[in-house]
């Protein structure tokens, strides 16, 4: 995800040896993040004729951009081992209204891609993916889909992603947008990418009740102040207690921690909440209304991937902490 300035990242170590990228045509598609000019791959270096700046090639990914602000994204990915194939496929189709069938030929932009199980989903569905992230997590990524030559990817900050405009047939974002100073520029930035015709489809964190937001932010202007591994310690704690029948549906509601049913996918869930520096809300109006600005129509409002009267019930009044606004729709042709 993007942060307020970009600032070239100079190569260091031996890993900036490791320069050979994705079977992905990469190279022909990347453009330069200031004045749009094609980049040329010079060995170990992608760079601009035009601006005369350079960006490092590690371990196989262009990195147009340090961690920054979001360092603790790279953390958590690059730590935790997360992805699970079909629960990722369903929660994929879920938060993007896009069937597994519809990806085969496309070419798809994954907005925020982390650890990049998404991306991998895209690939074995046959489309043609590039990720892109602000954190080192793209490394995990790579790792996950070394065995598809259709999926590469880049380190970026996703307000200045050295890519060509109006040029994927579908863009998505899960989770990621929220986390940036300003959602809204995030938003309109990706959705420049989107080809007329095409599809775009975001996941933002969902606006809760006055007081859960008084006490979310109250616990977060502590946690995100934390060390890694001291909050990791507190995530501990959060995943033993999702791990707990009854509390994992009370308490949650209150402290918000994961009740996911993996262990690990706990402790990562709770630890990406609570770390962030960054971490807005927002309603499905609002999100619907960013959509139809920056010309999207066909508007559809996807509704939670889980079911049951109560959990409809809570979500419905905005008590369930964690859940999302989530909205696809389809570019105006010009």
């Amino acid at each position: 995800m993007g942060s307020d300035e970009t600032s070239e990242q100079h190569e260091t170590g031996p890993r900036a040896a490791s320069h050979k990228m994705q079977s992905l045509d990469l190279i022909s598609q990347l453009r330069c993040p200031s004045c749009a000019n094609r980049l040329q791959q010079n060995v170990d270096r992608i760079e601009c004729s035009v601006c005369k700046v350079s960006y490092p090639i590690i371990d196989g990914i262009p990195r147009f951009i340090s961690d920054q602000h979001l360092a603790s994204f790279g953390r958590q990915w690059n730590k935790y081992e997360v992805a699970h194939d079909d629960e990722d496929r369903a929660t994929f189709q879920a938060k993007t209204g896009i069937s597994l069938a519809e990806l085969s030929g496309l070419r798809v932009l994954d907005a925020g891609c982390g650890g990049g199980r998404y991306s991998k989903v895209c690939g074995e569905a046959g489309a043609a993916v590039i990720g892109a992230d602000h954190s080192d997590a793209v490394s995990k990524a790579r790792q996950l889909c070394s065995r598809l030559p259709s999926v590469a990817f880049v380190q970026a900050d996703l307000k200045r992603l050295p890519l060509e405009r109006e040029s994927f047939d579908f863009v998505f974002s899960i989770g990621v947008m929220h986390h940036d100073a300003d959602t809204r520029a995030v938003f309109d930035a990706v959705a420049k990418l989107v080809k007329p015709g095409g599809r775009y489809s975001v996941w933002l964190y969902r606006c809760n009740q006055w007081w859960q937001e008084w006490m979310n932010n109250a616990l977060r202007r502590r946690s995100t102040k934390m060390p890694p591994e001291k909050l990791e310690r507190w995530c501990e704690w959060g995943a033993w207690y999702g791990g707990l029948p009854i509390i994992s549906k009370t308490l949650n509601k209150v402290v918000n921690f994961s009740a996911h049913p993996n262990r690990e996918n706990r402790v990562c869930d709770t630890f990406d909440w609570y770390a962030p520096q960054y971490q807005y809300h927002h309603t499905v109006a609002e999100l619907s209304d960013w959509f139809t600005e920056v010309g999207f129509d066909q508007l559809r409002v996807l509704p939670p991937e889980k079911t049951g009267r109560f959990y409809r019930w809570v979500y419905e009044r905005n008590l369930l902490i964690g859940s999302g606004v989530n909205v696809t729709g389809v570019k105006r042709a010009t």
